[in-house]
């Protein structure tokens, strides 16, 4: 399980529907809402 950076939630890999990534690494997203935030400041959620 991977977590989601912004709001914590714990995400399946597998199945996660959002993800994207930065740095060479990929993170994941329990919701489309959570993901554009990460993406707007991604530093900000390392």
């Amino acid at each position: 399980m991977a977590i989601d950076p912004v709001c914590q939630m714990k995400v399946d890999e597998k199945t996660a529907k959002w993800k994207t990534d930065y740095k060479g690494k990929t993170y994941y997203f329990c919701a489309p809402g959570c993901k554009k935030t990460f993406e707007n400041e991604p530093e900000k959620y390392l």
